[in-house]
């Protein structure tokens, strides 16, 4: 009689917690790479197209000022499943297969995804990992049920070799559209529990082309307009070339997004589930002469001379906000007004604590997370927000920096420790392109707001205990 009577109360537990399970939120977390914070037309691009982006928007909140605590993908992408920097995790710049076959997230660091997917969620992620190659590293360690795509940084835009189901497979078709195949089967499969969507697209990353032929027609004879095109010695014409491919590109990604939507139109499905929309880190589209984001190399006709020992010529190694900022959307219908807009200053770091609260979750106390739930600011609710942001990026592969940044809404100063004398200051209320460093500037409040900077950097150092930069920190507590 008492082992029918347990059967009975664990039946009634497991009831229960189904129908709480019912109540909680879906999330669909969709992660670009290599998005510039410009390209979307909800950002305010009127050359790139970008329907369902703009769609987002329109029925969500963009976040104007989000930002990545690293501009580059491994450490960015560590620090949103960890809501840690990526010098805490021993993950400082993006990890190359060939030379780091057994470098990568620690399976024993607990995840956002894990607590989803302890607390009933399905979970799945489909696309980029990048996060370690090596089977110790596999996404299926840290909060994954299923995983379909790449370990590794990249794989072409057509016809990849991916996984599925635990094996290599030679694929037929554009990789944004196989991932998305997945994903949408994923979503069907658990139309009926809480799931999680992991949708991390290796696009807009280079190689940009080839791509769909609708993606490519209404860029293949765009005339860009480019955002500095009087920088000296620009190489326009490779801006441009670069600049048509990188939209088409972005525009599959769109495509996808809306097939994505439609889907969760379909099945009835919109009103219960959280879309995010954003990137691993920004992006450079000609900005300040370059390309690329942290690691960024020059697009000029003559590379200038070699000023620092670590860095190569074509090199320039930087914190900007072109690279830091990302393009970024929530759609919340339970929760957030349509049309709504976000601009205080958040980070990946906040993503681990705010999923948490938006599907009912606790947060462990043994867990250290940096980052903040946003959840009332997308609300709408008066709350105080430290609008400040700590930025840092050890550039391993072409250079060797260890740059750290301080940064409000007024003023950022960076320091490469890596480099004596090294160092940049803007004050982004005058300047937001950054392109007046005023580091050697006798001006008063210059003067104040970088020794106030530096302080605030080295603090930063020795809060996270940061291990490249040991000697620092431990040379401010003596």
């Amino acid at each position: 009689m008492n082992r029918i009577l347990q059967l009975v109360l664990a039946c009634v537990v497991m009831c229960v917690s189904s129908a709480a399970a019912t109540d909680r939120p879906n999330i669909v977390f969709v992660l670009t790479d290599d998005q510039a914070p410009t390209a979307a037309g909800f950002a305010g691009n009127t050359q790139l197209k970008t329907p369902n982006m703009d769609r987002l928007a329109r029925e969500g909140a963009v976040l104007t000022n989000s930002f990545v605590a690293t501009p580059v993908c491994s450490p960015s992408r560590a620090s949103l499943a960890t809501s840690r920097y990526g010098s805490e995790l021993g993950i400082i710049d993006w990890i190359n297969p060939r030379a780091e076959p057994q470098h990568g997230l620690n399976p024993n660091t607990v995840t956002w995804m894990e607590l989803l997917q302890e607390a009933g969620y399905a979970t799945g992620l489909f696309g980029k990992w990048h996060l370690g190659t090596a089977d110790r590293f596999h996404p299926t360690l840290s909060g994954y049920d299923e995983f379909m795509g790449i370990r590794s940084g990249g794989c072409p835009p057509k016809d990849p070799v991916l996984e599925i189901d635990g094996h290599d497979v030679k694929t037929n078709g554009f990789t944004v559209d196989l991932v998305t195949d997945h994903a949408l089967q994923f979503i069907e499969t658990h139309r009926e529990d809480p799931f999680l969507v992991s949708l991390h697209y290796r696009e807009p990353h280079a190689a940009w082309l080839p791509t769909r032929e609708e993606d490519w027609e209404p860029y293949k004879d765009l005339d860009p307009l480019l955002p500095e095109p009087d920088f000296p010695k620009l190489d326009v014409e490779k801006v441009k070339q670069f600049t048509r491919e990188y939209y088409a590109s972005c525009a599959s990604v769109d495509r996808n997004l809306g097939r994505v939507l439609e889907t969760l139109d379909r099945l009835g499905l919109a009103e219960n589930t959280v879309v995010v929309f954003t990137s691993d880190h920004g992006y450079h589209n000609g900005h300040h002469g370059l390309w690329y984001k942290g690691n960024a190399h020059w697009m000029l006709t003559e590379l200038p001379p070699k000023q620092w020992e670590h860095i190569d010529r074509k090199r320039r190694p930087n914190l900007f906000d072109q690279a830091l900022r990302v393009p970024t959307v929530v759609r919340w219908p339970a929760a957030i007004e349509p049309g709504a807009v976000v601009e205080q200053t958040v980070s990946n770091l906040d993503w681990y604590p705010t999923l948490l609260e938006i599907a009912g979750v606790e947060l462990p106390a043994e867990i250290t997370v940096r980052g903040e739930s946003i959840v009332p600011l997308l609300k709408g609710e008066p709350v105080e927000w430290d609008n400040s942001l700590y930025a840092e990026y050890s550039m391993r592969h072409g250079a060797t920096v260890d740059m750290r940044a301080w940064r409000t809404p007024e003023w950022k100063l960076m320091i490469d420790f890596a480099h004596e004398g090294r160092r940049e200051l803007y004050h982004l209320a005058d300047d937001p392109a950054e392109s007046q460093n005023l580091i050697d500037s006798d001006d008063p409040e210059a003067s104040r707001i970088k020794q106030e900077f530096e302080t605030k950097i080295r603090d930063g150092l020795a809060e996270i205990r940061d291990p490249q930069l040991v000697d620092v920190w431990m040379e401010e507590a003596k």
